[in-house]
């Protein structure tokens, strides 16, 4: 049976690693074309010769997310193309995790909103007229667990994912009678590069192994949401009654993670 997204034109940015780079595989062996979109032009072209060897169209489009012109370039490339983008995978994001007052403003801080939020918008603001023409097209944003409830040392991490949960919905309702759809998915604990850039402080936090899906187990189902549209997907199902106290009993959750994590760990003057 021919696969949903055959012959599709995937953009995915943060295609150098992690959620992205597993995303770009997957959707090759399901017959998409795909184009791998990050600063980190050594890794996409090793990642395009993989998925060339094994029989897979990939196009590699290096772009920094936060420079304006870079990425409308970037985007005219594959439309010069390709002549469309039919599923924009937005991906790319790091976070920096520490208690506030820790954390560099231009490095934690200003790259982090810029990356995480600002560069999402910029890509998606590039894309969306030419799928608002055809009336068709699927906008998937990588957003975070932290998207719907906020932790200690994600302060800044967490204010990004939020924003990434609000410019979906928000654009969702904005372009459904156009024909363009847009979802939004939400993780947990991964296991891929993230840990290794975001800072010494959550080393003494690390989420234990069992609890951790791997990268590829993300992947998939971003590729199951792009052939199976929806909102929303939540990984893991048990975050949801997390998320539920959270929103009912918000006074009983801070005083929990503040008796257990905050008054334990953050050590003040």
């Amino acid at each position: 049976m021919k696969s949903k997204l055959a012959n599709k034109v995937v953009l995915i940015t943060g295609a150098s690693s992690g959620f992205g780079a597993d995303s770009a595989r997957l959707f090759a062996r399901r017959g998409a074309r795909v184009v791998l979109a990050a600063r980190r032009l050594d890794r996409l072209q090793a990642l395009a010769e993989e998925i060339q060897a094994a029989g897979g169209e990939a196009l590699v489009a290096p772009v920094d997310v936060t420079r304006r012109a870079e990425v409308e370039a970037m985007v005219k490339t594959v439309l010069e193309v390709y002549g469309q983008v039919d599923i924009l995978f937005n991906n790319a994001g790091f976070g920096r995790l520490d208690w506030l007052e820790n954390l560099d403003p231009d490095r934690d801080i200003e790259t982090q909103v810029a990356v995480n939020l600002t560069g999402l918008i910029l890509v998606t603001r590039a894309v969306l007229p030419h799928m608002l023409a055809r009336r068709a097209g699927h906008i998937i944003h990588m957003s975070s667990v932290a998207g719907w409830i906020a932790a200690p040392l994600y302060s800044v991490y967490a204010a990004t994912k939020f924003g990434v949960r609000a410019f979906t919905d928000a654009l969702r309702r904005e372009v459904a009678p156009f024909g363009v759809r847009v979802s939004g998915i939400y993780p947990g604990p991964a296991a891929t590069e993230f840990g290794q850039h975001s800072g010494q402080a959550l080393k003494e936090f690390k989420t234990p192994a069992f609890l951790r899906m791997s990268s590829e187990a993300v992947a998939r189902r971003v590729v199951w949401l792009a052939a199976h549209p929806r909102r929303a997907v939540i990984l893991p199902w048990y975050y949801r009654p997390v998320f539920f106290f959270d929103a009912v009993v918000p006074g009983l959750v801070d005083r929990v993670i503040q008796t257990a994590f905050v008054r334990r760990y953050h050590k003040v003057g």
